[in-house]
């Protein structure tokens, strides 16, 4: 449940807040009567599907991610501690990284980076090297 309230605390405050506006709209004296009820039970729906979306589309990604990190992988993260070209830093194990339950530290970095904002690092380069090598041929 920590987990939950960590990752989503925010959307749920915006959640609360339009269901403010939702409860000062609908109890307008030129609303119909049914309106507060209508509109404070879809309101609450709506957010309660994308918040719950969220939560198992983020943590779906937190387990891949943990796996890739656990088998050797490299993964990227977002770093907005730093404004640069380049915001993301490489994280792995063969880079002096560590998985700390759901953070990933180093001794070389001040800071820890939540999985939550990691994703699997696929570089494009490579890639891009075959292609063109295939096309001279």
């Amino acid at each position: 449940m920590n987990l939950f309230f960590e990752l989503e605390i925010v959307y749920i405050v915006i959640g609360i807040f339009f269901l403010a506006v939702t409860a000062f709209v609908t109890t307008r004296d030129f609303m119909p009567k049914v309106a507060f009820k209508r509109g404070m039970i879809g309101v609450f729906t709506l957010f309660a599907i994308m918040i719950s979306l969220h939560y198992l589309v983020t943590t779906k990604r937190m387990a891949g991610v943990k796996q890739i990190f656990n088998e050797g992988g490299t993964i990227i993260c977002e770093n907005k501690m730093h404004r640069t070209i380049s915001r993301s830093i490489l994280v792995s194990k063969k880079l002096g990284w560590r998985l700390e339950g759901d953070h990933f530290a180093s001794d070389n970095v001040a800071r820890v980076f939540h999985t939550s904002r990691c994703v699997d690092y696929a570089p494009i380069a490579p890639e891009l090297a075959k292609e063109a090598a295939e096309h001279q041929q």
